[in-house]
């Protein structure tokens, strides 16, 4: 079984994501391509500066704007968006995630008062989007529901999410974040509008569940695997599918320095682990623009590298999304974005958009001990800031939470080069 360092597993989780060592997609097919990559996008409606997803999606496209995404996968089809956890995966996996939709239907709804909608209720709402078209939840009349719901206050509401989770209506466009629904059947292309059989979606999702962490630890796998494909995995049953991924050559097991536990990871990902560790970036990773020495990037609060507690065993860096603390409680701020350079995560920042004055606010900014502070980080901070201010439409940059002095003194002289008004 291979061993690796623990700076070959930071960068592979980092390049198989499409973060590192720099961009290497740009425009609208770039955006789908990016998807792919990161094998799937959570997508959240706060918008403290620019919802998380694009943020995410501004890391990984060169000249990303925040309307690529919506066109993508709304317009073009390409995408589709789907589960509890809301994430967003690319459209030529739909056959496989309708097992996962199979299983939602078997087993209802939970903490509603019904589990499965009554068929006068799922009859009229699906009459009415088969003749009016897209709509929203408060497009569809219906009685209030019985006991409150986290889905919405009627009984339609409740039944198009129900709709929603076992694949007979699909999301067709977004109204800001809210949701547009309509019949699955005018949402997805003809050519994706299959089920897969039953094994191939089991394994094609025990592989993704793989691929979307770029390598999981063998414990977490039949947790995750469960999750994907919505229902009980046992632990014979998880240990048995390990293996037999293994017999067919699909899947290998790793060592990291550090971990006590084996890893699992997919063998087509092997090439670029082995280049890695004998200190060469794969080809295929090559950016089309600065790399993220030359240029920092802010990650999403969601960033699958870093969200729920990933920062602290992959990075040694301590971050916690505080948006949902009370203000008491919060070390950092509201929404602070943990900072990429190179290879590492080195600093912290709290951003804020004024969109009266279209201000981007620096509340509060945080260098990691063991941080660089020389003219090179200033220089990529700066291209950084100046990048992600493009992307949210900031013109310009409030350095008032920055420290020290002398980093707000070097980046203000750097911005201002740049044409930001700082």
């Amino acid at each position: 079984m291979e061993t690796i360092s623990k700076q070959t597993y930071r960068r592979f989780l980092l390049g198989s994501q499409g973060l590192w060592p720099g961009r290497r997609f740009s425009g609208i097919t770039g955006t789908e391509a990016a998807l792919r990559q990161m094998q799937a996008l959570q997508l959240d409606p706060l918008i403290m500066v620019a919802r998380s997803q694009d943020i995410a999606m501004y890391g990984r496209v060169l000249e990303y704007k925040p309307d690529l995404l919506y066109k993508m996968a709304y317009e073009k089809r390409k995408a589709f968006d789907y589960g509890g956890w809301l994430m967003m995966y690319p459209m030529q996996e739909f056959p496989y995630w309708q097992l996962h939709m199979k299983h939602r239907k078997e087993q209802g709804l939970r903490w509603e008062h019904f589990a499965h909608p009554p068929k006068d209720v799922v009859k009229f709402v699906l009459d009415e989007l088969r003749e009016k078209g897209p709509l929203g939840n408060r497009d569809i009349e219906g009685d209030a529901v019985k006991a409150w719901s986290y889905r919405g206050r009627k009984e339609t509401s409740i039944t198009l999410f129900y709709l929603w989770l076992t694949g007979e209506v699909m999301i067709s466009n977004r109204k800001g974040f809210d949701r547009m629904y309509d019949l699955r059947e005018r949402v997805v292309p003809p050519e994706f509008d299959y089920s897969a059989s039953e094994e191939e979606a089991e394994d094609f999702l025990g592989k993704k569940h793989i691929a979307f962490y770029g390598m999981v630890r063998e414990p977490a796998w039949k947790t995750g695997f469960g999750e994907f494909i919505h229902r009980k995995v046992s632990m014979q049953e998880g240990r048995q599918r390990i293996e037999r991924l293994i017999e067919k050559g699909e899947v290998s097991r790793v060592r990291v320095e550090g971990f006590s536990e084996n890893f699992l990871i997919l063998n087509s990902d092997q090439p670029h682990l082995s280049a890695l560790e004998a200190g060469r970036v794969p080809k295929v990773w090559k950016p089309k623009g600065p790399t993220t020495e030359e240029e920092v990037t802010l990650l999403a609060p969601l960033e699958i590298v870093s969200a729920r507690g990933r920062a602290k065993k992959v990075f040694d860096f301590d971050y916690v999304w505080e948006v949902y603390k009370p203000v008491p409680q919060r070390k950092w701020g509201y929404y602070t974005l943990p900072i990429l350079y190179g290879d590492d995560l080195v600093a912290r920042l709290d951003p804020k958009l004024d969109r009266s004055t279209n201000t981007l606010h620096i509340l509060g900014f945080w260098l990691e001990e063991d941080a660089p502070k020389d003219a090179a980080f200033v220089d990529a901070l700066a291209n950084g800031l100046s990048r992600f201010a493009s992307m949210i439409g900031a013109v310009k940059i409030d350095l008032g939470g920055v420290k020290p002095p002398k980093l707000r003194m070097g980046l203000r002289s750097n911005l201002k080069r740049k044409g930001y008004w700082v």
